[in-house]
């Protein structure tokens, strides 16, 4: 008797985690609300408000090399000003150091840092910005949602999912990345 009453009890505990597993998973959704969604832009700095984004040029591929560490380092252009980045595929948005941002122009005020976005040291605040135009290599993007992050909690520019979602297609394989536009 006693060995059934054992596997009865492990049943009880197994149908009462998987009860609470559902329980959890139709809950959680609403309970946490907007983490994890994007950032959105509402700060347009280059210049006056964003025309219309022009027709993207088409028929352009890019390769690049992967670093001794497997990162993509690539150098881009915003509007015109060279800047140094790292492709980041889990970064909703391109994120641009506060220096570098101060080079383009960009000078978010305290306020401005309406943001809250989750990075490996935790929860920051940042600044959306919109930049007019994003360039890699002969690939361009018009109107691209980015923020501003403190330097201290930014090492590197990062070329997130902003820019790379809009490029007809990448893949990352064998330590090569290829972009197409």
């Amino acid at each position: 008797m006693a060995p059934f009453l054992f596997v009865r009890g492990v049943m009880r505990q197994i149908l009462f985690f998987a009860i609470a597993a559902l329980v959890l998973a139709g809950v959680m959704p609403r309970v946490m609300g907007n983490v994890g969604k994007d950032v959105t832009p509402q700060t347009q700095y280059a210049g006056k408000r964003a025309e219309p984004a022009p027709q993207q040029a088409a028929g352009r591929t890019v390769t690049v090399r992967g670093d001794r560490l497997g990162h993509f380092q690539v150098e881009g252009s915003v509007d015109g000003r060279r800047l140094d980045f790292m492709v980041d595929t889990g970064a909703s948005l391109v994120a641009l150091r506060e220096r570098d941002a101060n080079k383009l122009g960009i000078f978010p005020g305290p306020r401005d840092y309406t943001g809250r976005t989750s990075t490996a040291n935790g929860v920051i605040a940042v600044a959306p910005v919109r930049l007019s135009s994003l360039e890699i290599n002969g690939i361009r993007i018009y109107d691209v949602g980015a923020v501003v992050i403190p330097d201290k909690a930014l090492g590197v520019n990062l070329l997130g999912m902003s820019f790379l979602s809009r490029v007809r297609r990448f893949e990352m394989a064998n330590g090569r990345l290829v972009m197409e536009q």
